[in-house]
């Protein structure tokens, strides 16, 4: 792990981000973390983290030509994706309408922030494209942070998406290979998109889509090696720096275990804190573990607001809860599978049983499995089944075990925040060291 230096160069950073829902604490983490360490953060975001990136002390600037979201609303969402139960359409939704589509007003926006006051770092994200065009025109060393796992399959993992395990036969492999043609086929149906907007600005066209996030120099990657899948051989512009767990700012409620109930095991039962239809499988969760033995805590998250859900006895639902108070004290953890919820959670060493709902969720869930930290399920099973896959991982020590394995490696990594400035810093040194020696 590279360590940071006590004469850290002042850097100037002009960082990058969208309103995605699970992806904004990890990139405010940065912020904070950078701006802490002496560092000029401007970062470019939504309307809706204004008052976040203030906080944070950073500068904030709003998308000008780009989508910006003025709430977290369900009605002012990009994706929508609860409006279809086709993945492939969801993804090609989320490329339409935020990652690809908008490459062009992302990158003039980026652009314009760059010819106003140069920075000596760009921190993008790597899910939005106009950010790594930006840094390719305005040619600034680009660093992309990846909220979760990689969207790019590394060598040895099956690819993003379907929740593949590693290959372990030819089968596999032959699966494997099927599925990557089928995503880069997927990508690069946005490719005359994205080429329109690299001739709008005199570059090159490029042949797929993913040959575009390499112009950047850095990957990194805000999750934990020891959760992901293993590999041989890490590319070396790719760097793990952790999870960047920040609480999200509207979670602030507090949750006090009621004495009857002090020697149930406890139940924390979140579904994402953006709107994913998850209604109908939060119902049928809480009505699972009705009828257990259990203490049930269920928090909603700012999407969810005045939801109205049937709560038995056991149960307390909690509208804005932050979620470490609960976890000191949790045996399970019931959930969608978004990456800041199994981090979390894994981070205080519980196990989970993860029912995933798309998006990156698949993935992680087959982490999940693959550690032996928990189980997943469809999320369209029966209370009844819930019921049962608490009652296994509540009485079947290993997943317990192995959950803490992982709370004690993810621990021995180092904190998220101090990895991603060493990793910054030294990225800015090795540019400029490169500059120098091209002068």
């Amino acid at each position: 792990m590279i360590k940071t230096t006590d004469a850290a160069p002042h850097l100037r950073i002009l960082a990058v981000c969208w309103e995605g829902g699970g992806n904004v604490p990890p990139t405010l983490a940065a912020v904070r973390a950078l701006a802490g360490r002496g560092h000029d953060v401007r970062l470019i975001a939504d309307d809706t983290m204004r008052a976040e990136a203030t906080e944070a002390r950073a500068r904030f600037l709003p998308w000008k030509r780009a989508p910006n979201r003025p709430d977290r609303s369900p009605a002012s969402c990009y994706v929508r994706d609860w409006e279809t139960s086709d993945p492939v359409a969801g993804f090609q939704r989320a490329c339409e309408r935020v990652f690809v589509g908008p490459a062009q007003s992302h990158a003039e926006d980026i652009l314009e922030a760059l010819a106003k006051e140069p920075a000596d770092i760009l921190l993008g994200t790597d899910m939005l494209f106009g950010s790594m065009l930006a840094g390719e025109i305005a040619k600034v060393p680009t660093a992309l942070l990846a909220s979760n796992i990689s969207l790019w399959p590394l060598p040895g993992h099956p690819p993003f998406g379907p929740g593949f395990q590693p290959a372990r036969s030819a089968a596999d492999s032959a699966r494997d290979a099927e599925a990557s043609a089928m995503a880069v086929q997927l990508w690069d149906g946005f490719l005359p998109s994205l080429n329109a907007a690299r001739a709008h600005f005199g570059l090159a066209p490029l042949a797929h889509v993913h040959e575009q996030p390499l112009v950047a120099g850095r990957h990194l990657l805000a999750t934990s090696s020891s959760f992901d899948f293993p590999t041989e051989r890490l590319p070396n512009h790719v760097r793990y720096i952790g999870p960047l767990l920040e609480m999200p700012s509207w979670a602030r409620e507090r949750w006090t275990s009621r004495p009857a109930r002090q020697r149930w095991p406890l139940v924390l039962v979140s579904f994402s804190t953006t709107n994913q239809g998850q209604a109908d499988v939060l119902q049928r969760v809480i009505s699972g573990l009705a009828g257990e033995p259990v203490e049930v805590v269920v928090t909603l998250g700012k999407a969810l607001e005045g939801l109205r859900l049937q709560s038995p006895a056991n149960a307390t639902i909690l509208p804005n809860a932050a979620h470490d108070d609960i976890l000191t004290k949790a045996c399970v953890v019931i959930t969608h599978g978004g990456h800041g919820t199994v981090m979390r959670s894994l981070s205080y060493g519980v196990p989970l049983v993860v029912l995933p709902m798309g998006r990156d969720q698949n993935d992680n869930a087959a982490r999940v499995e693959y550690h032996g930290a928990g189980l997943r399920l469809d999320p369209s099973v029966s209370p009844q089944m819930i019921g049962e896959a608490v009652r296994r991982v509540l009485s079947e020590s290993g997943f317990a075990e192995c959950a803490a394995a992982l709370a004690r490696a993810i621990a021995e990594e180092g904190p998220g925040p101090v990895r991603l400035v060493a990793e910054i810093e030294d990225f800015a040194r090795r540019c400029s060291r490169t500059a120098l020696s091209a002068a």
